[in-house]
């Protein structure tokens, strides 16, 4: 029972690990951006504050949900 309630949370981890990476902007973007000597913008000093701020906190939280998630549950069949 243990097992398969780990395996639904487990997938659900991972579809919205998925929509939240796809979520993100490119990087390309900042890395023209500071080049060019314009990466101190309103934005990018308030980073942790922004949608973009945010789904990268997301996205670390869920990987490493996932990581666990995957080691437990590979553990559980060795």
């Amino acid at each position: 029972m243990l097992a398969t309630i780990l395996k639904i949370v487990f997938i659900v981890v991972c579809i919205v690990l998925t929509v939240i990476v796809l979520m993100q902007e490119g990087k390309s973007a900042g890395l023209t951006g500071s080049i060019s000597g314009i990466a101190d913008t309103y934005w990018g000093k308030n980073k942790g504050r922004s949608m973009e701020g945010t789904l990268e906190k997301l996205t670390k939280f869920f990987a490493f949900v996932f990581i666990v998630l995957a080691a437990v549950l590979v553990s559980r069949f060795i």
